[in-house]
């Protein structure tokens, strides 16, 4: 490894660790309380949702017997296999080093670096390396949200940057390891289907768009049959620990997704309530002019296809934390805006806001924390 190339990595691992060390040192000291915020701690952090159902997992897998005898989360038993076991997988890896919550942000921590080593090379490729150390120092936090999933139990930040390599590998044309991190996005979360829909939709155009041959095209997109057939492997661990293949879908409201689009500013939906939806529109707004912006520049290719599929497919998503669940259009919108902010004035901006984004991930993580009352079961 050259100079060159380790002082980036150094600087990519800097930008990555500094920020949830620091937001983990906040809530260590009980800084929060001094600006008026209740007391906090360190366990505050591990308490935040969805972290302690994935540590339920780690712990018991799906088994009901070993969830009830030893965890008192207010979940229904059958709710946990909407926690797919990738993420779980490998707190449980960790766990045997570390106690299970200290794993647990060591796994998120992990795939931050995952995710920002990933972004950084997409960014170097497309714009250029000097730009890509601010944009991935952007990309770290913010938006508030994304922020916040880097800091607590949370599979996204191995989610997207899995996405991302997968992604990297198909533009390089190695499609074997684009399906095997296919393979990784599906482990970790459900949506990870919209990956390799993606790449087949990508593959119907190349048959009949630009009318390739069926045995070449096959041959490319071979691989990625292998995400499918993790799919149903998954399946058949929940029939072996929970005697029901479909478990996934019989875990209770966790799929949220409706006929009609935009049904996550209606408040009767069971996971909106309340009228204050504004930032929705927003999010909509900003993803939609984004995928626009990709299309435009590179219509039928994976960098506007897969953002345009998962935009489209959270539109019809009923819930409050729409947020969270466009996570993986985030990357592609900071590609989409870049000429925008290069500049300084956005830069300017980013500067001002982050104490706005640090006290917004404080107050939620301090208001999103599970009931638990005894600790030695997740450790």
């Amino acid at each position: 490894m050259n100079c060159n190339k380790f002082r980036a990595y150094f600087i990519i691992f800097l930008i990555s660790v500094i920020p949830s060390f620091a937001f983990w040192g906040i809530f260590h000291l009980n800084l929060p309380a001094k600006i008026g915020y209740p007391n906090v701690t360190l366990k505050t952090i591990f308490a935040n949702y969805d972290g302690p159902n994935y540590m339920v997992v780690a712990k018991c897998g799906y088994v009901k017997d070993c969830i009830r005898t030893h965890f008192s989360l207010p979940n229904k038993l059958e709710y946990y296999p909407a926690h797919l076991p990738g993420y779980p997988a490998l707190i449980s890896l960790f766990n045997l080093l570390l106690p299970g919550p200290v794993a647990m942000l060591l796994v998120t921590l992990i795939g931050t670096l995952i995710v920002n080593f990933a972004f950084f090379k997409l960014a170097s490729e497309i714009i250029n390396q000097k730009n890509a150390y601010f944009l991935t120092a952007a990309f770290t936090i913010f938006p508030g949200r994304w922020f916040i999933l880097h800091q607590i139990g949370a599979p996204e930040t191995l989610f997207v940057g899995f996405c991302l390599w997968s992604i990297i590998f198909f533009r390089q044309r190695k499609y074997l390891l684009a399906a095997l991190a296919a393979v990784a996005v599906q482990l970790i979360k459900s949506p990870g289907i919209i990956l390799v829909g993606s790449y087949y939709l990508l593959a119907l155009y190349e048959l009949i768009g630009e009318k390739k041959a069926f045995a070449l095209v096959a041959k490319k997109y071979a691989p990625f049959l292998l995400v499918p057939l993790v799919g149903l492997g998954i399946f058949y661990v929940y029939y072996l620990q929970t005697g029901d293949f479909f478990a996934y879908f019989h875990s209770g409201d966790n799929i949220h997704l409706t006929l009609l689009p935009f049904t996550s500013l209606i408040s009767s939906q069971s996971w909106v309530n309340g009228i204050w939806l504004e930032d929705i529109i927003y999010i909509f707004f900003l993803g939609l002019y984004g995928c626009a912006r990709l299309w435009g520049k590179y219509k039928w290719n994976i960098l506007s296809i897969f953002p345009i599929l998962f935009l489209t497919a959270s539109l019809f998503v009923a819930h409050r934390d729409i947020s969270r669940y466009v996570a993986p259009i985030y990357p592609f919108l900071f590609l989409a805006f870049a000429p925008h902010l290069k500049t300084k004035a956005f830069r300017f901006a980013l500067i001002i806001i982050i104490p706005a984004i640090l006290l917004y991930a404080i107050n939620f993580v301090i208001g999103n924390t599970a009931p638990i009352a005894d600790w030695t079961p997740y450790l």
